[in-house]
């Protein structure tokens, strides 16, 4: 398969991008400051754009979203809308314009996270991000078939513990390894509207 991927310079997406290409994908890979491409998913005209760059695509997957970390009430209008831009509207805009794009039987992926269903303290505005994505990809599939669309939703990574560890207290890590294995679910199988919950 030729596949799109979203935040390929970062911690899952550089996991994602090896796990692909080990299986014999075409990856193109889409960043804000590294990547095949270089373009910034969270302004629509730049996805347009990433689009007729790209060609045909048989899948496309995204790995990033951008959420602000803030108590409620520590958080203003706008970092919820930043939120909201950052991993929603984004990801959302990856579907709108691409179901035009993508081969006729191909695939969405998206990404969420284990704060929509298990929040920590200061990730009102990332639960919230999460809550809407897999509401959406829940709606999308229902219109876009014989397209598919699902979301990953994982827990904190193993390898990002030292760094992230001590917001996540008694929450179970996962290793990137078993974050991948759900693209490849998600890209090469059969599911659609699904959030494949890693944890």
């Amino acid at each position: 398969m030729r596949i799109l991927l979203i935040g390929a310079t970062g911690q899952l997406g550089t996991a994602v991008h090896e796990t692909l290409t080990a299986r014999g994908h075409e990856v193109i890979t889409v960043g804000r400051t590294g990547g095949d491409l270089r373009y910034d998913i969270a302004e629509p005209a730049q996805v347009a754009e990433m689009y007729v760059q790209a060609g045909a695509v048989d899948a496309v997957a995204g790995t990033a979203g951008d959420v602000p970390f803030k108590s409620v009430a520590e958080m203003a209008p706008t970092d919820y809308l930043s939120a909201f831009y950052g991993k929603v509207l984004s990801q959302i805009e990856l579907v709108r314009q691409g179901v035009s794009r993508i081969a006729e039987r191909g695939s969405f992926t998206l990404i969420t996270g284990i704060l929509g269903g298990d929040p920590i303290p200061r990730s009102s505005a990332a639960a919230m991000a999460n809550g809407a994505v897999e509401a959406f990809v829940r709606a999308a599939a229902i219109e876009i078939a014989p397209q598919r669309i699902n979301a990953v939703s994982p827990s904190v990574f193993t390898e990002s513990l030292p760094k992230y560890g001590d917001f996540f207290p008694g929450i179970p890590a996962v290793d990137l390894a078993q974050v991948t294995q759900a693209y490849v679910r998600s890209i090469e199988g059969a599911n659609t509207g699904r959030i494949f919950s890693v944890v």
